[in-house]
């Protein structure tokens, strides 16, 4: 039985992550302050005898000893992480180097949740692992996606200088039951302002592009990584190659609805990024991993559990 540390467990992802994990027969810990996981996301199981939690934050040092620690930690949507952005940069920064320095002390390895936000508004598409990203320093979105390049860096300084067995994972957008209705992110907008037959707020012309993956496909993708040989401490694009455009998948969930909400356009935000998609030929290499869960079908789920919830 190995002892695992998920920060961030109480989270979209995270809580997702702490099941299956439990599910293997592993002792494992959440650790969460509650800042965008929510409690009622990892209820069922508190009652597991192999299931632990901790309330702190990840810019606290933690001082228990575990064989794997999924780094999760950070808020990860826009309304989130630009309500506080030096609480989101410090997150990323400090949280990544006291994860890190628990592992130099005790062996763990660590597997680093970082995002397709490292590329920016990219100028190659699709992004490969090999492309550095184009970014800018000093904008609303720097504090997540410069907090996530420096986490990165981190990782790999502490696995070059003292031998930590590290893990990088890019995610790209992910969808899924179990998203928070208020977060943000554009398919829960899209989902709960269809089903409240509200406007659905598009913000640009819509034609920026997105590539989205179902919360099993990535939770699986996130475990084969962490389980692949020791040599596989360069980062690996998780994510769904599938390309959609904003007004399809607006379109999309209106047919899937039966919403007679209309579209209505708002101005693009700053540094949105007009492509995003991933070149996941190192996952398919490395992982054998590639998502199998289609967007109709992901969302056919996920409108489900936000029938439930709103």
């Amino acid at each position: 039985m190995k002892r695992i540390l998920v920060t961030g467990g109480a989270g979209f992802l995270g809580s997702h992550l702490c099941e299956r994990l439990l599910e293997r027969g592993n002792f494992v810990t959440c650790l969460d302050n509650y800042f965008t996981g929510a409690v009622d996301n990892i209820a069922h199981l508190r009652g597991h005898n192999n299931f632990a939690t901790i309330e702190q934050s990840v810019i606290d040092p933690v001082d228990v000893r575990f064989e794997e620690i999924f780094n999760l930690a950070c808020p990860a949507s826009p309304v989130h992480y630009q309500s506080d952005p030096i609480y989101t940069f410090k997150t990323s920064i400090i949280g990544t180097m006291n994860l890190l320095e628990l592992a130099s002390k005790t062996g763990a390895k660590v597997l680093q949740a970082s995002t397709s936000e490292i590329y920016g508004d990219p100028l190659i598409h699709p992004q490969t692992e090999a492309y550095w990203g184009n970014v800018n320093t000093m904008g609303i979105r720097s504090c997540y996606d410069e907090g996530k390049r420096g986490a990165e860096t981190l990782m790999h300084d502490y696995h070059r200088t003292r031998g930590v067995n590290i893990r990088v994972m890019r995610i790209f957008n992910t969808y899924g039951p179990g998203m928070n209705k208020a977060d943000g992110r554009v398919v829960s907008n899209f989902i709960v302002q269809a089903l409240r037959g509200d406007d659905i707020t598009m913000f640009g012309d819509g034609l920026q592009t997105r590539s989205f993956c179902y919360r099993d496909d990535l939770v699986e993708g996130m475990m084969r990584l962490m389980d692949a040989p020791d040599e596989v401490s360069y980062p690996v694009n998780i994510g769904n190659p599938g390309e959609f455009t904003m007004r399809e998948l607006a379109e999309l969930v209106l047919e899937l609805t039966g919403s007679k909400s209309k579209i209505v356009y708002l101005p693009l935000p700053q540094d949105d990024p007009m492509q995003r998609c991933p070149d996941i030929s190192r996952a398919k290499e490395v992982l054998g991993w590639e998502p199998k869960i289609k967007l109709r079908d992901g969302l056919l789920r996920t409108i489900d559990y936000f029938k439930t919830v709103i």
